[in-house]
């Protein structure tokens, strides 16, 4: 197994191509303005009618061998402070404009939108995202792993959209003192995209392939810069907020709990790249509540990190591992627990090092014997080739002050530290063809008896008519990663893949083809405890709806007894052996249209001989720009032997969003969920009265549903603000 992963390693540190940058030709001369330029989305500045255009669009879907047929004009030039970005979209054809809403940070392909992304670095993984939808609304996002946008990234900017009979117009002013670049660098990598729902068309200004987001960095071109930008200077930021809140438990019988609280935030940054942040005692109440799912799994679920002081430059800390393989999972931090204070340094130390330094410190809590607890973590990474890097990690959690009387058997017991240390290779060739990582991790604790290491390794190849991907896991029994995501250990994993696109001349089917993938797993001794065959065929259609047929078979031996309605009635016994075959679909509909929907459906064998029949979808209705209405509903019916019988569960749950404006949002969800036997409302009220700035209304209830009655209930008022020094 060793020999292995240190095959997969060498393979790909030496699998990769060292070519110039794809797109290198396309260049975008910036030429600085000395006159104010005005955000108000009507070109009449002098700094405008100056500006070298960067035309002539490049189709990538439907297709990539052609020039787009919506025509975008971008320009873009700067001064001391700012640097302004103009783009100009003209219309093809008749037909309103497709948003969803007004609400920040929308989804890309269900809007009508533009978008600009800049590799400040020039080394084709990270940078920074900016853009709007046809109405407005604004999207910014941090950028890593050579083409994915973290949206939860926040910061000061300015923006705004004009309609016209032929064309809409977004302008926008982005402060230099707002992203990260080097100093000096008169050049820059940098792409814009555009999304046209009328024509279904996806364009950029570089040529990329199909099969690759417009985002890749490897298919940027260039912008440069008639002098050097602004050299970064040293910011401060500060962000204050103050809450007040009122809450009850009536399932506990108790007055009504007041609570104010006062914290916030310090954004400090430390020469050209490099970002220093603290928090005191943070506050997250106003974060949206986690879309709810109807477990039928062994293992814990993933729910991702929606606070915004972990999640710039969260790639170097969480994205280190696999999705199922998380040495650290920022979640693990806080949950249930207050946060007395953290610190995290985070950036770039020169064109090939990155570092990640994080420490939190979080309460004591009696009611459950906690002791406060401290996490920190060490992450550092070192681009090698074009764009390739090697990562390392370290991660310590440990219990402050804190010596348990393990013979007092009436007090919970807790861990007194768990360390992780571990290394990795990301590989990315220059074209994004081939991609890959190897890995290898080890955990500490008190009491280890070995068996505690952790190796993984994968590659993918990526065309236009293949995706072909192979990836290997091993998880010691023994290797613990408390401050991480890690739902299953003792196993050796086996997961291959591969699909196939086919694309007819004409018709309303764009591409079709099969896929085929399977996950094995075995025991330390290589012998197989489960696995699952699947095999689907996906229609994408000219209109960007697809449909998606699946079969699967199932096959289990149960390590450890298991209820298959996780209802804590009964549990099937370990060792057991289950076999199933499953089928059914996937849909989803055309995004252009206001009215919209997804539906799913399978249908099959289940664990003891039993039956499972899943269906679930979402229908949406939008009242553009200012309502978007979503119904969600998930049902399970399992048909099991005695003690289990017939079991249904329900899961469903409307969403109401309205946008007032760019800058006042309301949401309302209501989840019900059958198998908890809970009724949730969340409802949010967030206006943005300055960049980056806000004051949130957030009314929580949860309730019993039969017989009907309120289990808690909470009100939270919290303002904070972003002022610069």
């Amino acid at each position: 197994m060793n020999r292995f992963f240190t095959c997969c390693f060498f393979l790909l540190a030496f699998s990769y191509s060292n070519a110039q940058k794809k797109n290198a030709a396309f260049q975008l001369h910036i030429h600085k303005t000395n006159a104010p330029v005005h955000i108000d989305g009507i070109a009449d500045e002098e700094g405008w009618l100056n500006a070298e255009v960067a035309g002539d669009f490049r189709m990538v879907l439907p297709m990539d061998t052609s020039g787009a047929l919506v025509r975008t004009d971008v320009s873009m030039t700067y001064d001391n402070e700012n640097l302004y970005l103009l783009a100009v979209c003209y219309n093809y054809g008749e037909g309103r404009h497709m948003v969803e809403s007004l609400r920040r940070d929308f989804s890309f392909l269900k809007n009508d939108n533009f978008l600009l992304f800049m590799d400040t670095f020039e080394d084709q993984t990270t940078g920074f995202s900016f853009g709007a939808n046809a109405f407005g609304a604004q999207w910014d996002g941090a950028m890593y792993e050579g083409g994915k946008v973290d949206l939860n990234w926040d910061n000061k900017w300015t923006s705004a959209v004009k309609n016209y009979p032929d064309k809409w117009i977004f302008e926008a002013a982005i402060p230099f003192k707002t992203i990260r670049y080097k100093k000096d660098a008169k050049q820059w990598g940098i792409n814009f995209g555009r999304n046209d729902l009328k024509t279904t068309e996806k364009s950029s200004w570089t040529p990329v392939p199909r099969q690759f987001p417009t985002a890749s960095l490897a298919y940027t071109g260039s912008i440069i810069w008639d002098e050097a930008p602004p050299a970064p200077r040293s910011n401060i930021s500060v962000i204050p907020y103050v809450l007040g809140s009122a809450a009850k438990n009536y399932t506990n019988p108790s007055k009504t709990v007041f609570d104010k609280g006062i914290g916030g935030d310090v954004k400090v940054s430390i020469g050209p790249s490099l970002n220093l942040d603290l928090t005191v005692r943070p506050d997250f109440s106003q974060v949206e509540v986690d879309k709810q799912v109807t477990n039928l799994s062994r293992f814990e679920l993933f729910f991702p990190e929606r606070r915004q002081f972990f999640l710039e430059n969260g790639d170097l800390f969480a994205n280190f591992g696999y999705a199922d393989i998380r040495p650290f999972f920022s979640r693990r931090i806080g949950l249930g627990v207050p946060i007395n204070f953290g610190a995290r340094l985070s950036g770039k130390l020169d064109k090939n090092w990155r570092i990640g330094i994080m420490n939190m410190q979080t309460a004591k809590v009696a009611e459950t014997d906690l002791p406060a607890q401290n996490f920190a973590v060490l992450s550092l990474q070192r681009k090698v080739f074009r764009r390739s890097n090697i990562g390392f990690i370290y991660i310590d959690k440990a219990s402050l002050n804190y010596h348990p009387d393990e013979a007092d058997s009436s007090k919970n017991i807790y861990s007194r530290y768990n360390r992780n240390i571990g290394m990795e290779y990301n590989l990315a060739s220059s074209g994004n063809q081939w991609t890959g990582k190897a890995m290898v991790l080890k955990s500490f604790q008190p009491g280890a008896a070995g068996d505690d290491w952790t190796q993984a390794a994968n590659m993918q190849y990526s065309s236009r008519k293949w995706l072909i991907t192979a990836q290997l896991q091993h998880v010691g029994k023994n290797y613990t990663s408390e401050a991480g995501y890690v739902p299953r250990k003792g196993y050796i994993k086996l997961n291959p893949l591969i699909t196939h696109y086919f694309f007819p001349k004409g018709g309303n089917v764009l591409t079709h083809g099969p896929q085929w993938s399977s996950v094995f797993y075995f025991n330390s001794a290589f012998k197989e405890t489960d696995h699952s065959n699947i095999l689907s065929y996906l229609i994408t259609f000219r209109s960007k709806s697809t449909f998606n047929f699946v079969a699967q078979n199932d096959y289990v031996q149960l390590l450890n007894p298991f209820d298959p309605t996780n209802l804590g009635k009964d549990s099937l016994a370990a060792g057991s052996k289950h076999n199933w075959n499953t089928i059914g679909f996937d849909y989803v509909s055309a995004p252009q249209h206001l009215f919209t929907y997804t539906a799913s459906m399978r249908y099959g064998g289940y664990y003891a001989n039993g039956h499972l029949f899943t269906a679930g979808g979402d229908v949406g209705y939008r009242f553009q720009p200012y309502v978007n209405i979503t119904m969600s509903a998930s049902y399970n019916r399992l048909l099991l032997a005695q003690p289990w019988a017939k079991t249904n569960f329900l899961l469903v749950g409307p969403r109401i969003d309205v946008t007032f404006t760019n800058t006042l949002f309301f949401t309302t969800y209501i989840q019900y969920n059958e198998q908890l036997e809970n009724l949730n409302i969340n409802a949010r009220l967030q206006w943005r009265y300055k960049p980056a700035s806000d004051l949130f209304l957030v009314y929580t209830d949860n309730y019993y549903p039969g017989p009907f009655a309120v289990k808690t209930r909470a009100f939270v008022l919290k303002f904070n603000y972003w002022w610069n020094l």
